[in-house]
């Protein structure tokens, strides 16, 4: 088995994928996604497009490590603030760390892989952080034929 290794990390504090809403124009009616989440999702595409330098989207089955890193909230006292950035407050809150998932993948798709579906493996975990962001690492799995 042979890995190639992609790593970026998007900056800004993680954004959770929003849910598309049904609008119409006349008589047609279609799904249109929230700004917020077309604005993520681009920067998402930006950076990883960065951290490629040229190369082709992966193909093949690929394994994804991600640690999102959120802001701890400023109306915290000066002691949880301490307790949060130490790990010992977690951020139970939103964005959903499967709705960051899913605006990651999403805006991955035809950038670092060809599509999301690619990914067998996931490894993610959610902790405040002085810096948000979230830091993605892919590994591209190349099995050898038996």
């Amino acid at each position: 088995m042979d890995l190639k290794t992609l790593s970026f990390t998007v900056p800004g504090e993680p954004q959770g994928k929003g849910r598309g809403r049904i609008v119409r124009w006349g008589n047609k009616a279609g799904i249109k996604t929230p700004e917020k989440t077309v604005a993520y999702e681009g920067l998402v595409a930006h950076t990883a497009s960065q951290a490629m330098n040229g190369a082709a989207p992966l193909d093949g089955a690929v394994v994804v490590t991600m640690h999102i890193t959120v802001s701890v909230p400023r109306s915290w006292s000066k002691r949880r603030r301490e307790h949060a950035l130490a790990g010992r407050v977690l951020p139970t809150a939103k964005p959903d760390i499967d709705n960051v998932e899913k605006a990651i993948f999403d805006g991955l798709n035809d950038v670092a892989w060809r599509d999301d579906v690619q990914v067998v493996d996931v490894c993610k975990q959610k902790r405040y952080g002085e810096l948000p962001g979230v830091a993605v690492s892919i590994q591209a799995l190349e099995v050898e034929a038996a």
